[in-house]
């Protein structure tokens, strides 16, 4: 099946070969994409192949991005690819959410379930074997935290060397832990996570290289597989809403690029309406989106959020995430601190449980719902994109009154569940506990 990189600017669509080092189109400066001529691909036959796969002991068969390859079939060589066996994360039912949302009910998407508790392995194991295949020995990343430990895992597995750049003094020491255990030599820079992302830019055509953030493309296909997999366990039936964090918007960008080739390969009979939901303070999406057709994209210079995996000012994939809301007639929608710290303590106590950036989805239902733009008995699937234990700090501060906004308000502990400290003494303990 043939496999190119094309800009994804409409007015250029420039080609060029699969093996290409690019991160941008040379002609237009546009973000690139990969594209591939799928003909031949029958829905009823792909729907049966990955689900006999799943009863398979083979590593690939077991990656719960893999399995899907027919829809990113660039990597000729499966020599090339390093699984953890990721994906493979479930649909939860939450109904204690649900009502806090608005909804009859909501189904979360778990990501913080993959092998370093976030949604970038599904794409990192896709930019990891790009990297492999094209020869290359160093690869780096900007990271306020997830895609560090992502990458250092999967390079280290695959023989290659991470090198990470985060902003110094804004990360959270959880995902920090995890970059610095899987071996990443790790530079914290004074500046921020977009300043920082330029300066890697220049190094790595310095220094020969290749650069893993979401604007590599083949990030981009590895975490298709998300809404791929999510489709296959809904019985191939979309549902009328998929709601992400927006952060960088590399997610938002996968979601509908891998639906929209669903929906043309009849995999699905219908594209669901994606929402995207930014914290406040860290909100250029929202704000241009909001404002489209009378203004230009305009970059924060000072992102703040407390949801550090979506304190982004300047998000790369900007273009790419416009297109697929406008193609899905979806919708973006900011939060504040309190509110996203509010439906985390809300997710969690449905037993589920997630990172800060995960919890703008419910904050977000919660908005859309009181406007009437979401129906109360709408199907709605929503992404958490890390796991619980990404950034305890956070959690201990909002259940003891002690979370504070970046502007040093306090947020106040709605759904708080203080611990209680207690002599060691029988009675006085059964007294409380009645």
């Amino acid at each position: 099946m043939q496999s190119e990189l094309a800009c994804f600017n409409q007015a250029c669509r420039a080609r060029y070969d699969i093996t290409a080092v690019l991160y941008n189109c040379p002609k237009c400066g546009g973000l690139l994409e990969a594209v591939y001529e799928f003909g031949g691909l029958d829905a009823g036959a792909l729907r049966k192949t990955w689900r006999e796969r799943r009863m398979s002991n083979e590593p690939l068969e077991q990656s719960g991005v893999w399995r899907y390859r027919e829809l990113f079939p660039f990597i000729e060589d499966r020599r090339h690819i390093v699984t953890l066996r990721e994906g493979n994360t479930p649909l939860l039912s939450a109904g204690r959410a649900a009502e806090y949302g608005g909804l009859e009910r909501v189904t979360f998407k778990h990501q913080g379930f993959n092998p370093t508790g976030s949604f970038k392995d599904n794409g990192m194991t896709g930019g990891v074997a790009q990297a492999r295949r094209l020869g290359m020995t160093r690869v780096a990343c900007v990271s306020t935290g997830n895609t560090s430990a992502s990458m250092a895992a999967y390079a280290s597995a695959g023989g290659l060397e991470p090198l990470i750049f985060i902003p110094y003094g804004n990360i959270s020491y959880g995902k920090l832990a995890q970059a610095l255990e899987y071996g990443a030599r790790t530079f914290q820079v004074e500046a921020n996570f977009d300043q920082i992302l330029a300066l890697v830019r220049v190094l790595a055509e310095r220094l020969g290289i290749y650069l893993l953030n979401s604007i590599n493309p083949f990030r981009i296909e590895g975490q298709k597989s998300i809404v791929i997999e999510m489709m296959d366990q809904r019985d191939w039936r979309a549902p009328d809403w998929i709601v992400l964090p927006g952060g960088n918007l590399g997610n938002t960008s996968a979601f509908g690029k891998g639906l929209r080739e669903m929906h043309c390969l009849g995999l699905i009979d219908r594209l669901p309406r994606l929402a995207v939901v930014q914290a406040e303070g860290a909100s250029p999406f929202y704000e241009y989106m909001r404002e489209r057709g009378h203004t230009r994209f305009v970059a924060q210079e000072h992102p703040e959020t407390l949801a550090t995996a979506i304190k982004i000012g300047d998000p790369v994939s900007w273009p790419k995430a416009q297109f697929e809301i406008e193609s899905t007639n979806g919708v973006v929608e900011s939060v504040t601190e309190q509110e996203i710290a509010d439906a985390k303590a809300i997710i969690g106590a449905s037993g589920i449980g997630c990172e800060p950036a995960s919890a703008a989805t419910l904050a977000g239902i919660r908005k859309l719902t009181a406007a009437g733009v979401m129906s109360r008995d709408a199907d709605v699937v929503a992404v958490l994109t890390g796991n619980v234990l990404k950034d305890p700090d956070y959690i201990y501060r909002y259940h003891t009154g002690q979370l504070k906004a970046p502007d040093g308000s306090e947020i106040a502990p709605t759904f708080g569940n203080r611990p209680v400290v207690v002599a060691n003494d029988a009675d006085r303990i059964a007294e409380l506990i009645r």
